[in-house]
């Protein structure tokens, strides 16, 4: 249904232009995030998962540009181009935030050193709420103590430099779900954390879908959470969405061969030390001196001529898609 979606994404592209080269990073993505679903978007490192997330939220840098496609933001008050807002105008950066909101992958660089960590998070609810300077403050410290930050009002005071790695994350955590977002992208919201915080923000997660119909972008490289929290998944490579559908078709049935290498790479539990773990031969290539045809195609063990074509995006069922030439005969002897 057309009137559940909270953005759309359609043949997305993102240029980098550096020394009179073009990096395709982003090479028609087009995907969408359903009202109080999450949307989980894996992949190795490079394969175009945080672009894609600057691009949602106009932060990229200067010398890149969307250069065809479009981002629809379906808000309450109609349909909003991302893509056509000025990169700092008044309109984005009311949304930004607010109404689309972006936990980043890195705290610290993200987290201003010279702000106390309760002022940076008082910051966003004052811009984009009209709480008391009192009610901005009590909310700091609920926000705090539901990531589980001990002493939340002496910690509210403190600056970055004083949290530790984990900590930073979780105030950065707290700083984007601040306004009650319609959209959260989460780029790697865990990576510095424990299991057992990890289990604390995926609750948070998971209330904030609930209880507000939030839609979730989850970028992660772990299948795991993927599988635990995921309702659709999109397995990315070289800028390109390579496989997509519910959890259920991606990781019960996977067609693409980069897909089936991604799963074959994780340790199964309860299967012992003695299973076989195969790696991803080769590497990701030079994005400035990029295959012809299919991206993956040097490093997958189907690969044939008929690869040095690009392949179009196929329909396996209604909710699976995937782009591969031969998806069918592999498959079919697997």
């Amino acid at each position: 249904m057309a009137n559940d979606l909270a953005l759309s994404v359609k043949d997305l592209k993102t240029f980098f232009y550096t020394n009179k080269r073009c990096n395709k990073a982003l090479n028609g993505v087009s995907f969408e995030i359903r009202k109080g679903k999450t949307l989980g978007v894996v992949g190795e490192s490079g394969c175009g998962k945080s672009v894609t997330a600057s691009s949602i939220m106009q932060l990229l840098p200067r010398l890149s540009r969307i250069e065809e496609g479009s981002i629809t933001y379906h808000s309450e008050r109609g349909d909003i181009r991302i893509d056509e807002l000025e990169r700092d105008g008044a309109e984005m950066r009311s949304i930004r935030g607010e109404e689309i909101a972006m936990i980043f992958q890195d705290p610290m660089t993200a987290l201003n050193p010279v702000y106390s960590v309760g002022f940076q998070i008082g910051e966003a609810l004052q811009y984009h709420t009209d709480l008391t300077k009192k009610q901005r403050g009590e909310r700091v410290i609920e926000l705090l103590t539901a990531m589980g930050i001990p002493s939340p009002g002496e910690r509210a005071k403190q600056f970055p430099h004083n949290y530790s790695g984990g900590m930073r994350q979780r105030a950065m955590i707290a700083m984007a779900m601040s306004c009650n977002p319609k959209i959260l992208i989460a780029d790697e919201p865990t990576t510095a954390l424990d299991v057992t915080i990890q289990a604390q923000i995926f609750n948070l997660m998971n209330k904030l879908k609930s209880e507000n119909d939030t839609a979730i972008m989850l970028i992660t490289h772990d299948m795991g959470v993927i599988a635990e929290l995921a309702d659709d998944v999109a397995v990315m490579y070289m800028g390109n969405i390579v496989e997509a559908g519910t959890v259920d078709d991606v990781l019960r049935r996977p067609q693409h061969p980069y897909t089936r290498a991604l799963l074959d790479s994780i340790p199964i539990l309860g299967r012992g030390r003695d299973q076989d773990i195969k790696s991803i031969r080769g590497a990701t290539p030079d994005p400035y001196e990029r295959p012809k045809g299919c991206q993956f195609a040097p490093r997958c063990d189907f690969a044939t001529d008929a690869c040095e074509v690009m392949p179009t995006e196929e329909a396996v069922t209604d909710t699976h898609r995937v782009m591969c030439h031969r998806y069918k005969e592999i498959f079919e002897n697997a």
